[in-house]
């Protein structure tokens, strides 16, 4: 199941998996929704090159999950799981 939810009224694509039990947002979106940058792909790239850190794991832990694009295709969009583990991988 895939939806949109709002954040400061931004939407933020997501995608439920039930197996694993937990939602996927689209990092494109999350990015947009908390910095307004005018492009978020060049704004990830820049981010990656400044932190070998988080580039290193960048493909492992931002899988594509399928959602529907902002021209209404399903497409495999980066995504990252919403887990209080992961944000506890990073320190």
């Amino acid at each position: 199941m895939a939806t949109v939810s709002l954040f400061e009224e931004k939407q933020v694509r997501r995608a439920w998996n039930a197996e694993e039990q937990r939602w996927y947002f689209s990092i494109d979106d999350v990015v947009l929704a908390l910095t307004d940058s005018a492009n978020v792909k060049d704004y990830i790239k820049k981010l990656r090159k400044r932190d070998p850190e988080l580039s290193s794991y960048w493909g492992t832990n931002c899988p594509p999950v399928e959602m529907t694009a902002a021209d209404g295709k399903r497409r495999k969009i980066k995504s990252l799981p919403k887990s209080r583990e992961r944000l506890s991988k990073r320190k």
